[in-house]
């Protein structure tokens, strides 16, 4: 709970609703299943002549919603989720560049757990 709760923009809502929903992903640290159950990654269909990608509609809505509010939330407070957004902003909508920080804000919590730390916001001051 002390290192979802160290990340910017997670709030009580969407860490009792992370921890509710995804508990038993978060305890296998399964950054894969993770974002799919949350909404994060794309779908892609592909034939010989097209490639298209899409929106996953198929996961958890509680789940999905949490994320968002939380990706959202952290574009709000923290200047580096801010600077990927507004790259991302530049080429694509508003939802898909927030599931993109979402997706980047999971790969960060799942490290995080595998490696025992909370979140610090003065390591990897480049990164984005």
């Amino acid at each position: 709970m002390t290192i979802l709760r160290s990340l910017p923009g997670v709030g009580r809502v969407v860490a009792a609703t992370m921890l509710a929903e995804a508990w038993g992903l978060l305890a296998a640290r399964d950054y894969q299943s993770l974002r799919a159950q949350s909404g994060v990654a794309p779908i892609t269909k592909q034939s010989g002549t097209q490639r298209l990608v899409l929106m996953r509609r198929s996961c958890n809505h509680r789940l999905r919603t949490a994320v968002f509010h939380w990706a959202r939330n952290s574009v709000r407070l923290d200047p580096r989720c801010r600077a990927q957004y507004q790259r991302l902003r530049q080429r694509h909508s508003q939802a898909r560049a927030l599931r993109s920080v979402a997706d980047r804000l999971l790969s960060v919590l799942v490290a995080m757990l595998c490696s025992g730390t909370t979140y610090d916001v003065t390591r990897c001051p480049n990164a984005a």
